[in-house]
């Protein structure tokens, strides 16, 4: 199976995400050849150190990765796909659908939708849609959190390697070393916030330095560590110590690194679409800052992803989360909210390992991909 990918990075680092851990996936687990073609190499390099930015056309982990630019390099029959798949509401080049729909042979087109855990999702999941001028047919596939939608990205072994990590504390040192915070462990709680803007938080992290427990926030690059080192002109250093806290500045890691991070950690806060389901992988609590929408769209996506989240846990418990999801959402101080969260983290802890346990036994993104492309290209597949 050869597959074309195109990735548009809109906020940086969660489409690309996406995009790199699925292509990754593909190759390695179902043996396609797959060229991702991206437009913004230098967001790339951050999260895949790997990748070359100076390079338009390059090979990384077996993915084939080629810059996305305006107009497109040549292309040759050889350079012909089976499957286009757009990712993330971005659309290949017009030219690119026309080179496409010239070809004796049309191959399938899938645009790769935004996660949502709202109802509708189920029943547009594996739609089509004609093409308003060329002989092409997409069909709108919808990552979601219930077996009548695409399903998560979930490499095979991620869950069991990340709950071994979780509970073997030798490791976790070796990991925190590894990345050069070799005091991490001395740390009673850990956390890490990627977050989009949050103006009021110093007024939770200065409760965090009050507090009988040390605490080790990590915070990764970006919006939010530049609005903190504003905030406190010493974190300037990358690091701050004030009471029962340190407060530290993260480079971005490779994404294995990052999977590693929220396992070691006791508590996450993720932010957009990528990190969010790795959090539910670590197994550990988490809070989630959806990705920001106009009229203000996301608040109705995080509710219906709370109502699914949410089923089944104690009254107690889903009030404590849902009011640290709100306020957190709101851009509110946290400092109420945090104390009542902390009150239910052992049930928190408990409810977030049985809704990754409901996760997956759902079939995974990259397997639900292969089949729908599978069946709709009538490929003989493989059941030995």
């Amino acid at each position: 199976m050869r597959c074309d990918l195109f990735c548009a990075v809109v906020d940086n680092f969660g489409d690309i995400g996406i995009c790199w851990r699925l292509s990754r996936q593909l190759v390695a687990e179902h043996q396609w050849q797959l060229c991702l073609w991206v437009d913004d190499l230098v967001s790339f390099q951050k999260i895949c150190p790997d990748v070359d930015s100076r390079l338009t056309d390059q090979q990384v982990a077996g993915v084939r990765i080629r810059l996305w630019s305006s107009p497109l390099p040549p292309l040759s029959e050889q350079d012909r796909p089976d499957l286009l798949l757009d990712a993330l509401a971005c659309v290949a080049p017009e030219s690119y659908l026309h080179w496409l729909a010239a070809g004796e042979k049309k191959p399938l087109w899938l645009n790769l939708e935004y996660l949502s855990a709202e109802d509708w999702v189920a029943g547009c999941h594996g739609l089509p849609s004609l093409h308003p001028t060329l002989a092409l047919k997409k069909y709108f596939f919808f990552p979601g959190f219930s077996g009548n939608t695409g399903g998560l990205i979930r490499e095979q072994h991620k869950v069991p390697q990340l709950s071994v990590l979780a509970s073997d504390p030798q490791q976790q040192g070796e990991f925190w070393h590894r990345i050069g915070l070799t005091d991490a462990m001395q740390y009673q709680r850990k956390i890490s916030v990627f977050a989009y803007s949050q103006p009021e938080i110093h007024h939770w992290l200065e409760q965090l330095a009050t507090s009988e427990q040390s605490h080790l926030v990590l915070v990764p690059e970006g919006v939010l560590a530049r609005e903190l080192q504003q905030h406190y002109p010493k974190l300037a250093t990358g690091r701050l110590d004030s009471g029962a806290l340190s407060l530290r500045i993260l480079p971005f890691v490779p994404q294995p690194d990052y999977d590693l991070l929220l396992a070691c950690c006791d508590i996450n806060f993720v932010r957009g679409e990528d990190s969010i389901i790795r959090a539910h992988w670590a197994g550990k609590p988490f809070i989630w800052q959806i990705y920001r929408q106009q009229d203000n769209a996301h608040q109705e996506k995080l509710q219906a992803f709370l109502q699914k989240f949410l089923e089944g846990a104690a009254p107690a418990t889903a009030q404590a989360i849902q009011a640290l999801y709100q306020a957190w959402e709101l851009e509110q101080d946290i400092s109420a909210a945090w104390q009542v969260y902390m009150q239910q983290l052992e049930q928190i802890q408990l409810h977030s390992l049985k809704w990754q346990q409901f996760l997956t036994g759902q079939q995974d993104l990259a397997s639900n991909l292969v089949r729908f492309v599978e069946n709709q290209l009538i490929i003989p597949r493989n059941f030995s």
